[in-house]
């Protein structure tokens, strides 16, 4: 029976504490010294909890007197590069490879990095009628082509906000299909949770228009989108958000955050305005038959006396001159002439 950080007191089969001090010791450091790398380790991959990493903790993990919770266990992964298996805090998975190497501390590693991406994408297995090699090569190369200078420009988030019906979701679609860039729609996005919503505070599901849903639905609805993209952003990822934006891309408080945010972890911001005509708005709307749309074509005069066709982002931003279909048609164009290379 042994004391442990995370579960109080339990058994845990196959650990062996003796092989963090031979990790250790195989490194040059002493306790000290391997404290304070475990903390630069774990702030610096952002990991939550960072351990205190006091030299008595340590020394108790390596006699056994107390097992490692997750977040030690984690840094100890990194600051050694090695796996829990290979550092006795359990036995292997089936297949899981154990017998690395010591690799050498940061400032004495030379293109190792490629090599610690490689062994974790093993751990990606074939499932059912995957073929999991020829996808970890697919990731590899993605992961070289941002990390070794194939791409030249920093991640980015593209905000592609306009009017229902303004051809924004479209547009959004073919920045994705070009840069193959993750697309965030807020609709399908968050519409399984909102028209529930709406439905027990005793409104209709595609109520977008009343007071209840600007005051209590909507601000929690974008709060939710922008968690999503936010989680894109903390991993460094360029992604492609739709939603109308109508609020936020005139708020500058609001756009100054997000690009403050989004700056801090070395992502660009890069709002796109799609502006676009009435009548072309009210084509589209008519078209497409969306049930969130039934009160617009309704009341459509009360519903276009709040339509700004000439309102922009308060920040510097793109704009897409989508009137009259004119943008979405060349995006066809563009799809279609592509397909024919492809082809």
């Amino acid at each position: 029976m042994v004391k442990t950080e995370d579960h109080g007191v339990g058994k845990r089969a196959g650990w062996r504490p003796d092989k963090l001090r031979e990790h250790r010791e195989a490194h040059g450091l002493t306790l000290e010294e391997a404290g304070e790398q475990l903390r630069l380790v774990a702030e610096q991959a952002g990991l939550k909890d960072v351990p205190a990493a006091n030299p008595q903790t340590l020394s108790q993990h390596e006699t056994g007197e107390s097992y490692p919770g997750p977040p030690y266990r984690r840094a100890y992964c990194l600051l050694y590069r090695a796996t829990e298996p290979s550092l006795g805090f359990r036995p292997a998975l089936p297949g899981e490879e154990t017998k690395f190497e010591v690799s050498p501390l940061p400032e004495q590693r030379n293109g190792l990095h490629v090599i610690a991406v490689e062994r974790a994408l093993t751990r990606i297995a074939d499932g059912d009628g995957f073929d999991s090699y020829s996808w970890q090569q697919r990731v590899m190369e993605a992961w070289k082509r941002r990390r070794t200078g194939g791409d030249p420009h920093r991640p980015c988030v593209v905000l592609v906000g306009g009017y229902a019906g303004s051809g924004k979701t479209e547009f959004a679609r073919f920045l994705t299909q070009l840069t193959g860039w993750p697309l965030v729609d807020k609709d399908p996005l968050t519409r399984p949770l909102v028209e529930p919503l709406l439905t027990a505070l005793g409104s209709q599901a595609h109520d977008r228009h009343t007071d209840l849903y600007r005051t209590k639905v909507r601000p929690a609805e974008y709060a939710a989108l922008m968690q999503a993209v936010y989680s894109h952003v903390a991993c460094g990822i360029s992604a492609v958000v739709t939603a109308p934006f109508i609020a936020e891309l005139t708020d500058k408080q609001w756009m100054e955050r997000l690009i403050n945010k989004c700056a801090s972890h070395g992502v660009e911001v890069a709002p796109i305005w799609v502006r676009c005509d009435v009548e072309s708005m009210h084509e589209y709307i008519s078209h497409r038959g969306a049930a969130r749309d039934a009160w617009k074509l309704e009341r459509w005069e009360e519903y276009v006396a709040t339509v700004d066709v000439n309102l922009r982002p308060v920040v510097p931003h793109l704009v897409v001159d989508n009137r009259m279909g004119a943008a979405i048609s060349l995006a066809d164009q563009a799809r279609q002439a592509i397909g024919a290379v492809a082809g």
